[in-house]
């Protein structure tokens, strides 16, 4: 790991600091610290997803044209404003003007440090590289929102506006940090604004990279998209699940992901990426069939508080799984000088399927136990059956990186062996 590749991951290690100080409380936040309604307050989470549809388009543009490091440092700086604005934000406009201005620079943060970690790496440290981002982004919400939930308090709106500045602050500081990485001579294209201008009729010609965003969109949608909407509503109406073991559910989730990612990770780096993702989809089925244990089972409230519980973990390992597979693949599927277009465009399916989920799970969870749990089981097997479709459409070598590292090791080998002489010999 190179000096730029550290100073990326300590980066984005505290701006998941930040963020974990105020994304749990945000609810609670809008709706009644500043006494604002429950109205307003889903309309701040409508407001994040609106303004990630409205910008990512453009984010792609404007990664390739100016590269991913300036276009991260102005990303910040809106999300800083932002976060600040909104701790200091009294009424319904300005917290939404606040949430659109975080929500923006916090969803184009994303393809731009995913940009900047392909540049810094290659193909054979590409998926440790994205492993160590998915691990230091988990601890360090993890370990923001343990720290924030002891600094807030629900009756002084001034330990809110604490929570929001430590946020700005921590962008600031990875603004800092990403001024002084060094980043390698990046591949530029020719005619960047025209070809920009074309890249979206580009992308949509790659078939692998179009199945692979339906494939991402089912991913994020029948998991991330259900986390706090479908599945925690399920859980407290379904499984009679209490707030703390909901808690519980998501620091185990969060602590599966942290102890297994990099055991995992020798898993992975050996076998078929194709495979690994259809791996996950049965993972999640087996989830969605203890969940369904959980709430329409008829054990104890102990047993169903450890099936629910047990969901969650199930989940967590899958995640493992992804992040060494997925952003290593979107990379290797971009054609020199465009991987900020299409970790643009995948990171613009990514908030697609996290704005309908929610949508979509949140009354099934609450109301339609058994339709609930049947349908995203059926989405899970889904992502089994594309991601066996998408295996053939990739190289045996975009599927299994490790296959070219092979073959290079095999070319440079001598034709005979030579003896080693040496006296540990």
């Amino acid at each position: 790991m190179g000096a730029a590749m550290r100073r990326i991951h300590v980066g984005n290690a505290l701006s998941a600091f930040g963020l974990g100080f105020t994304v749990p409380y945000l609810y609670v936040y809008v709706a009644q610290v500043r006494d604002l309604g429950a109205m307003t307050a889903g309309l701040v989470l409508a407001v994040f997803a609106v303004a990630a549809l409205v910008v990512l388009p453009f984010a792609g543009r404007a990664i390739v044209r100016r590269g991913p490091r300036p276009v991260l440092i102005a990303a910040l700086v809106t999300a800083a404003v932002g976060a600040l604005s909104l701790g200091l934000a009294g009424s319904a406009t300005s917290v939404l003007l606040s949430a659109a201005a975080l929500g923006a620079g916090q969803a184009v943060m994303q393809p731009a440090l995913a940009t900047m970690i392909v540049d810094c790496s290659s193909a054979d440290t590409r998926s440790r590289a994205f492993a160590m981002q998915f691990f230091l982004q988990n601890l360090g919400l993890g370990v923001g929102g343990l720290i924030g939930g002891h600094l807030v308090d629900t009756t002084r709106a001034g330990s809110f506006t604490l929570l929001f500045s430590i946020e700005a602050a921590m962008f600031l500081l990875l603004a800092g940090i990403m001024a002084t990485v060094r980043m390698p001579q990046a591949p530029q294209v020719e005619d960047a604004p025209q070809a920009a201008g074309g890249s979206w009729k580009r992308l949509l010609g790659n078939r692998a990279m179009v199945q692979l965003c339906v494939l991402g969109f089912v991913l994020f949608f029948a998991c991330y998209g259900q986390f706090e909407s479908g599945l925690s509503a399920y859980g407290v109406e379904a499984a009679g699940i209490s707030t703390s073991a909901l808690g519980t559910a998501l620091a185990a989730n969060t602590a599966m992901i942290v102890v297994a990612q990099f055991a995992v990770l020798k898993f992975v780096e050996r076998r078929k990426r194709s495979r690994v993702i259809a791996a996950v989809g049965l993972i999640w089925a087996v989830a969605w069939v203890v969940a369904g244990y959980a709430g329409l089972g008829h054990g104890s409230k102990t047993m169903a508080t450890a099936a629910f519980v047990s969901t969650y973990a199930l989940f967590g390992l899958g995640e493992a799984m992804l992040s060494p597979t997925v952003a290593p693949l979107v990379a290797d599927l971009a054609p020199s000088g465009m991987a900020g277009q299409y970790n643009s465009a995948f990171a613009l399916v990514k908030q697609l399927a996290l704005a309908v989920g929610p949508a979509v799970g949140g009354p099934m969870g609450a109301s339609l136990h058994a339709p609930y749990v049947v349908t995203f089981l059926l989405f899970s097997l889904s992502i089994t059956y594309l991601a066996i479709r998408l295996g053939r459409r990739l190289t045996p070598v975009q599927n299994q990186p490790s296959l070219g590292k092979s073959r290079v090791v095999a070319q440079g080998a001598p034709r005979h062996p030579v003896r080693d002489t040496s006296p540990a010999a």
